[in-house]
């Protein structure tokens, strides 16, 4: 058995199996061995210092993969905007054909930009009326997180379970769905929720691929679904991240009333996260994690973890549900 949707169609790829674009770890290793076994790699645009840096990734992505891969830009409120439309030219200029995008209104600037070159869109929405406002838009696919993921979950709090169903009964365009997903029963639930494949993060960085240290890998392992705290709240910018000293700390300064994004802004530096995932000192940042974390137990390559996943789903569907079925 395989499955095949419109995102397979639509993506080019065996599985409907998508590697979300991931701040530091969307690099050329983990990108080609997610494409190489079947699924969709993913090179995260801001991991690279400028859209030149990015040009050369993504040759080196081509050097390593002869399969589809996407280009991610997501478009943050930051205080020195990155040159969002240069990595949007050096993704074109590419021949990059799937642009995956989140973030902010000005991201539809991106998607001006990229339409007209064939690219395929595939937006990343934590809301209903947000996707239905990126199809409006001519977005092209939605991947639609529910609370459980890593990063930011926005502000509604609402499930993947009920979220990906509410978003199926409306949008009409492919949806993947993302967050709390990382193995073949999540393919499966996603796909009987309306989903069309899954997006997942936090389970590839618990790969061998994954150009993150294995202190950080092993954390992964390590924390149960209960093993992730909840920043930025107060500030409406809800962020999922990995349970360690540093962010326990964050939440401890944050509950004080009177505390101002200043008072932890030493704890959550972006620069010295990323420098957390090479060194593998566990206690030196913040990192991203999701509740998904408690349905992982090893660190697999891509293609055993891939195969797994579609190996378990295929049983499940076959086995589990056909004997249910009278």
């Amino acid at each position: 058995m395989a499955f095949k949707t419109r995102i397979t169609e639509m993506l080019g790829i065996e599985h409907p199996i998508v590697q979300g674009g991931m701040q530091g770890v969307g690099l050329a290793e983990l990108a080609s061995a997610v494409s190489n076994a079947g699924g969709l790699g993913t090179l995260t645009a801001l991991t690279q210092p400028s859209p030149k840096a990015l040009s050369e990734e993504i040759e080196r992505c081509k050097s390593m993969t002869s399969k589809p891969f996407a280009v991610n830009i997501t478009v943050l409120p930051t205080i020195l905007p990155p040159d969002y439309k240069g990595y949007a030219q050096a993704a074109i200029d590419a021949g990059i054909k799937i642009i995956e995008t989140a973030g902010t209104q000005e991201v539809r600037e991106i998607w001006e930009m990229v339409k007209p070159h064939g690219i395929t869109v595939l937006h990343k929405c934590t809301a209903v009326r947000h996707a239905l406002s990126a199809e409006r838009a001519g977005c092209d696919i939605i991947s639609i997180d529910g609370f459980e993921c890593a990063g930011h979950p926005g502000e509604d709090d609402i499930p993947g379970l009920i979220l990906i169903p509410s978003a199926a009964d409306k949008v009409k365009i492919p949806m993947l769905a993302s967050g709390g997903i990382g193995d073949g029963r999540g393919l499966v639930a996603a796909l009987a929720l309306g989903a069309e494949g899954i997006n997942m993060g936090t389970r590839f960085c618990a790969t061998k691929e994954a150009p993150i240290h294995d202190n950080i890998k092993a954390l992964y392992v390590q924390n149960d679904e209960r093993g992730t705290n909840l920043i930025f709240r107060k500030f409406k910018n809800t962020a999922r991240v990995g349970k360690n000293s540093v962010s326990d700390k964050v939440v401890e300064i944050s509950a004080n009333p009177d505390a101002v994004f200043e008072d932890i802004k030493p704890y959550v530096a972006g620069a010295v996260g990323r420098e957390m995932l090479q060194s593998g000192n566990v206690d030196q940042g913040i990192f991203w994690a999701g509740m998904v974390q408690g349905l992982i137990h090893d660190i697999p390559s891509c293609q055993d973890l891939i195969d797994r996943i579609i190996g378990d789903a295929e049983a499940i569907v076959k086995q589990r549900f056909g004997g249910m079925v009278g």
